[in-house]
């Protein structure tokens, strides 16, 4: 089966997604809203750490990560 192409790529959907970031971020300091930029943070902060903690990392090694394939 043929994969279907993004119409982005996936570093253009970054950007996009830092740039949103970006524009919330600067709204929240210029209209002066610092506590709701605190929760926010502290939820981002909270919910990058859950997602460390459930990484699966036994199973990930040198030769499973795709681009650092070591050949021989």
């Amino acid at each position: 089966m043929a994969e279907k192409q993004s119409r982005f790529s996936r570093r253009t959907i970054a950007l996009f997604w830092l740039v949103l970031v970006g524009i919330v971020i600067g709204g929240l300091i210029v209209f002066e809203q610092i506590a709701l930029l605190y929760v926010l943070a502290t939820l981002a902060l909270v919910i990058l750490l859950l997602v460390v903690a459930f990484a699966d990392l036994k199973k990930v090694g040198r030769e499973n990560i795709e681009g650092f394939a070591v050949k021989q």
